[in-house]
């Protein structure tokens, strides 16, 4: 796919940065690391080149000094919250986050439960953690926070939560989700250090908004159609404006929390190290752009892809008909239609000529292949098999999947899973060519063809199964569906 990224630029970039503002205040850094640490697909998505790991990476660079907290709001943990893309809770997430941070070499020092108030499922997760020997701190509710300034940096606000040892010179705060108290976890360590007479400094790490991109550039289009749901948006940064001269774009949040962030520091600090939000953040992911077309190009995507998620999860849920609407608005600011794509065209005209529910995909190549449902596959398997056919050169009408392989799982699925359904699914699909490659080079050559489907398009005329979606998803085909069922039923699977 065309590139737009330079990914060895930005870790580079990013460690230094990270390493200058560490010096800027005295050898220690909190650094509250917004958004996602891990597998952040979004920004791959809309900066091809960007790999989903590189911010961890970035963190790997410099891992002798560096040490985690984990951040998790007590209420998260009454209430079971959940994270959407992982299916997991809250508590269950900070357990994974811990195990991913120990085995790449950088130690958590504590997880902190914040808004703690003797909730019972807090202090349920509260003895697992020391079970499982991993420390935890208390922070407390304060009463007027975030606006009682006085009360807050004092021995009544800070002063009573529990302080976290911390020993290298980066300390990353981060948590499973947005409302865990980062922020606050973060003054607060700066508020206990302080009081030790430690030299300390806060700073945030945010990927989106790109600070140093235009308000209206599709990048940050995206990301507010990717946050539709906070009923946010991006703005100019005035602070940033007003001190410098200079244009620079923000989160709305963090514009209007500025002014509290400034008053909490200056009462910590003596003076506040920084005159904006933009001041606050070391985000270099603008610098390490190469192709600002290829970029551009793939955020309109992107937009136009969020608003067919939202539009399928109005149907499939009946709630949500707020965020397409303002999805439809975004995209009339970024110039993009849902017919932005050429799959989707592709995959509704077959359709209308052949009666069933067709899948289309765009190569890296530019063309367009369309796979529809038939005896033996459904539509998302027909269109991953033509689509490796396409990309190794093998002749779409050979059939690369011997029967043999194809009709056992068949009849496992409807003799003894109960399915009433023989076609088979894409990881279905995968095995059976799996199986048809140890006796074919065919079979061997199509299935080796996998990665160049990577960071594909398909659409699919009809709202495919969620477990289809997620193959082609863990095989990195970007995927929208049109928001509707195949069949005319209440129930879908």
């Amino acid at each position: 796919m065309r590139q737009g990224f330079d990914n060895e630029k930005y870790i580079e970039l990013q460690a230094g940065q990270i390493k200058k503002r560490i010096e800027q205040f005295g050898g220690k850094l909190y650094l509250e690391f917004g958004g996602k640490l891990f597998d952040d697909y979004h920004a791959s998505r809309v900066l091809p080149g960007f790999e989903p790991s590189a911010k961890f990476r970035m963190l790997k660079s410099i891992s002798q000094d560096v040490e985690v907290i984990i951040a998790i709001n007590a209420n998260d943990i009454e209430k079971n919250k959940a994270r959407g893309d992982l299916g997991i809770t809250y508590d269950e997430d900070v357990l994974r986050l811990a195990d991913i941070f120990r085995s790449n070499g950088l130690p958590v020092a504590a997880v902190v439960l914040t808004q703690y108030a003797a909730q019972p499922a807090a202090d349920v997760f509260r003895r697992r953690l020391e079970m499982l020997g991993i420390t935890c701190k208390l922070h407390y509710p304060i009463e007027g926070y975030p606006h009682d300034i006085d009360l807050i940096v004092s021995e009544e606000g800070y002063g009573k939560n529990e302080f976290v040892e911390t020993t290298r010179p980066l300390v990353v705060v981060t948590a499973p989700g947005p409302g865990s108290g980062k922020l606050a976890t973060c003054l607060s360590q700066v508020y206990h250090e302080h009081s030790r007479g430690v030299s300390v400094g806060y700073a945030k790490f945010e990927t989106f908004p790109v600070w140093n991109l235009p308000l209206n550039h599709p990048v940050n289009i995206a990301y507010e159609a990717a946050t539709v749901d906070l009923d946010d948006s991006n703005i100019i940064d005035s602070f940033h404006l007003d001190a410098y001269g200079e244009t620079t774009v923000n989160y709305n949040r963090d514009v209007e929390a500025f002014p509290v962030v400034k008053s909490l520091m200056e009462k910590i600090l003596g003076e506040s190290p920084y005159q904006s939000p933009t001041d606050m953040g070391v985000n270099m992911v603008g610098f390490a752009i190469e192709d600002d077309e290829a970029c551009r190009e793939a955020a309109r995507m992107e937009i136009v892809r969020r608003y067919f998620s939202a539009a399928v999860n109005v149907k499939r849920t009946g709630t949500g008909q707020e965020q397409v609407d303002k999805l439809k608005v975004i995209m009339k600011k970024a110039g993009v239609t849902k017919d932005y794509s050429p799959a989707r065209s592709a995959a509704l005209l077959k359709e209308e000529t052949t009666g069933a529910p067709v899948g289309a995909m765009v190569l890296p190549d530019g063309t367009v292949v369309t796979g529809k449902t038939s005896e033996r596959l459904g539509a998302a398997s027909s269109l991953l098999m033509n689509a490796l056919k396409s990309v190794t050169g093998v002749d779409m009408e050979l059939e690369v999947i011997a029967d043999e392989a194809i009709e056992p799982i068949s009849r496992l699925k409807t003799a003894q899973l109960g399915s009433r359904n023989p076609r088979l699914h894409p990881d279905e699909t995968l095995i059976a060519l799996s199986i048809s490659s140890a006796t074919s080079e065919v079979a061997a050559r199509v299935l080796a063809g996998l990665p160049k489907l990577r960071g594909c398009d398909a659409f699919f005329s009809v709202i495919i199964s969620s477990t289809d979606e997620a193959l082609l998803k863990k095989l990195g085909i970007n995927v929208c569906c049109e928001p509707k069922y195949e069949r005319h039923t209440f129930y879908h699977r």
